[in-house]
């Protein structure tokens, strides 16, 4: 089981972007994930007249490494650990570390 998924809400914990929080937007494996702005980079493109695409100095998000993310408590306010917990009937859901809140369902 995940332990961050698509459309968490997660704070930045190391890094350039350090105490910013975003969505995660989109997932590439099992590490590295895109937040929604959150590690900018500019890029200098060409222009491609065939794609209709204009040259110049576009600014897009980077992914993150999992590591330097953490999923955004709402009652505690600060980022948090996740734990996993196993219900009655045997389905797994997501907790936070610090009060046992079920995350999601």
């Amino acid at each position: 089981m995940q332990k961050i998924k698509q459309n968490d809400e997660v704070i930045v914990i190391a890094g350039r972007d350090l105490g910013k929080r975003g969505r995660v937007t989109r997932r590439i494996d099992e590490k590295r994930v895109y937040v929604s702005g959150i590690n900018m980079i500019k890029r200098h493109t060409k222009p491609n007249p065939q794609l209709n695409q204009q040259g110049g100095i576009i600014e897009k998000e980077a992914p993150i490494h999992i590591s330097n993310i953490a999923i955004f408590n709402p009652a505690t306010n600060k980022g948090d650990r996740v734990g996993i917990k196993v219900l009655d009937d045997g389905s797994k859901v997501r907790v936070f570390r610090s009060n046992g809140e079920q995350i999601d369902g």
